[in-house]
């Protein structure tokens, strides 16, 4: 029987018809979408449509993800939905083509199932409709924000989002799920609206890492030496970084973080304390140069579209209209900076399985006007590293809280290995879904 709680790789293993588990979904979101919100395209009547013709398909014929259901930030094309950005200035607006991410999955038989809400051209902390499934005062986080709702709420197995500081980690954190931000550039942004071309990444939510491995073989992510099978904590080293970010840090966060590592260390894993070099905590200051360089090119074909409509959110205005400071001479020097530390990060990650880091400042704040504080996320982003999201943690009111795992760059499938193996431990954590 088909049923709205099956992960993707349940779905795979059912025998399921697409049709029935899509059915599932559909009354599921029925009934919860007016409270949580988090499409901003979605047509049943196609979704179904798309069921039936992949039902149709003789097995021997079908792909790897053949009929799972997938949300998608409503910033990456499709070619048979909107893409609106949630801008005024593209309301209905839909270019036929697929995004290079949405296609690979699209040609390994998944289901596209509807766009997912998200910022403002991805690029502000301004909230969006869409509310925390596990508690509508509060927001799910952003800017993918519908994704890490949709995801945490049930309404589909898995979902696809990007990030350019923390718009992955920090709803998957926020809404109580798994999420990868693989190295950059691994998987391409083609027909994906750009925010900042140094760290725009595409990702992935889902329920498992079992979800996440299978999205990444979609991907064709890969690391220049195959990681084994399975993965053993005992015996295994972590390191635990709390990074230069610390002092902006909440109770909830720092109580996890004290259960992450004890429950590490019950597990047989060594975990030790990671005081990154000095050099580290000039991260956030060249993010921010890059970033607002970044964005004084990127919306500056919006800000002259708009013209004297004034249809931009002012965040957005500002990065067209206020220069201070957007020297080339300190962009270059932000960029050089980066990169010269990307390398010395890639070695210091290299010493350990992984590094567990913070995800979040603490869980998720109340209201919906602000998507929350991205401090934590920011570095690694930056960095161009893989992160993975493991939920397990809850806050003083019932929130969950995630924390991250941290590698080289190119580790994406043996940072997935890791995950899986600490995905279980961390269930101990305190964190109860009550959906």
């Amino acid at each position: 029987m088909a049923s709205y709680r099956m992960s993707a790789t349940d779905f795979l293993n059912s025998g399921v018809k697409v049709e029935d588990y899509v059915r599932a979904l559909l009354d599921h979101i029925a009934s919860r979408d007016a409270d949580v919100q988090a499409w901003a395209y979605l047509d049943s009547q196609y979704v179904l449509y798309q069921a039936r013709q992949l039902d149709a398909i003789p097995v021997q014929q079908r792909g790897p993800l053949h009929g799972v259901p997938v949300g998608v930030k409503d910033i990456f094309y499709t070619k048979d939905m909107p893409t609106q950005h949630n801008s005024p200035a593209y309301k209905n607006d839909a270019p036929a083509v697929d995004a290079a991410l949405v296609m690979l999955l699209r040609s390994a038989g998944a289901l596209i199932f509807g766009k997912t809400t998200t910022t403002e051209f991805a690029s502000v902390t301004i909230g969006s409709k869409t509310r925390n499934p596990h508690d509508l005062a509060r927001t799910p986080g952003g800017s993918s924000s519908g994704s890490g709702a949709a995801v945490g709420d049930l309404q589909v197995p898995v979902a696809l989002g990007t990030q350019t500081i923390g718009s992955i980690i920090r709803p998957a954190s926020f809404n109580g799920i798994f999420a990868l931000k693989p190295t950059w550039g691994a998987i391409s942004r083609e027909g994906v609206k750009v925010c900042s071309l140094n760290f725009d990444t595409m990702g992935f939510f889902a329920r498992s890492v079992a979800d996440l491995e299978l999205l990444a073989d979609a991907a064709r992510l890969v690391d220049d030496e195959a990681p084994p099978a399975a993965f053993k904590l005992v015996g295994a080293r972590f390191a635990v970084c709390k990074t230069h970010v610390w002092p902006e840090v909440g109770p909830g966060t720092v109580n996890a973080l004290v259960r992450g590592v004890e429950l590490l260390r019950a597990a047989g894993a060594s975990v030790e304390e990671l005081d990154l070099p000095a050099q580290f905590a000039s991260v956030t200051d060249s993010q921010q140069k890059v970033f607002q360089c970044d964005g004084q090119v990127t919306f500056l074909s919006e800000y002259v579209r708009a013209g004297s409509k004034h249809t931009l959110d002012p965040i957005l205005v500002d990065f067209v209209e206020k220069p201070a400071g957007k020297t080339h001479r300190a962009h270059l020097a932000a960029l050089d900076n980066l990169a010269r530390l990307r390398p010395e990060m890639d070695e210091i990650a290299g010493r350990y399985d992984a590094i567990l880091t913070p995800s979040v400042v603490d869980e998720a704040p109340e209201g919906l006007s602000s998507t929350g504080s991205p401090a934590f996320c920011g570095m690694w982003t930056a960095l161009h590293v893989p992160v993975v999201n493991v939920p397990g943690f809850v806050g003083e009111h019932g929130m969950p809280i995630g924390l991250s795992l941290v590698a080289p760059r190119y580790h994406d499938r043996h940072l997935l290995r890791v995950s899986a193996a600490v995905a279980p431990v961390f269930e101990r954590g305190g964190w109860k879904s009550t959906l």
